[in-house]
């Protein structure tokens, strides 16, 4: 097989319960973070039927440990694929993890995250964004490992 694990149906893929572990680096300062916690991909039950990605944990930032969550919308794409929002609706970014690997860019003001997917394997998969402009200058890299 090659480096990446191609999924077929990334909204298949996804469902269920994932394990978080997250490194934020600061490159401009050298602050470093980390986010550990865990992240559910359910179905939202709205229409196009889609997944919400509900995560939450402990986000430590120089020394300072406080709760954190987000919440992302999945839809479904053409193919297989997914639309990404964030949870009021505004586009966040596509995803196509039939390669087991996709690179996604979402700016934000004036600067650009751009997000490397890849997927190891049926249990395991990461997140590499690069966040850069005048306002930030950073790394943040998450793994996903599958619960139960």
């Amino acid at each position: 097989m090659g480096e990446f694990w191609p999924v077929p149906d990334v909204l298949a893929y996804l469902a269920g319960r994932w394990r978080v572990s997250r490194s934020v680096r600061d490159l401009a300062g050298g602050a470093e973070g980390e986010f550990s916690g865990v992240t559910e991909f359910r179905e939202d039950g709205e229409e196009p039927c889609g997944l919400l990605h509900q995560e939450s944990g402990t986000f430590v930032w120089q020394g300072v440990a406080r709760p954190a969550e987000r919440t992302l919308r999945f839809l479904p794409g053409p193919g297989g694929t997914a639309d990404v929002r964030f949870a009021d609706g505004r586009p966040f970014h596509d995803l196509d993890l039939r390669s087991g690997r996709h690179v996604a860019d979402h700016p934000c003001s004036a600067d650009l995250y751009r997000g490397e997917f890849t997927v190891r394997d049926a249990d395991h998969w990461r997140t590499v964004w690069r966040v850069g402009g005048p306002a930030k200058d950073l790394v943040l890299r998450t793994d996903y490992a599958r619960e139960g």
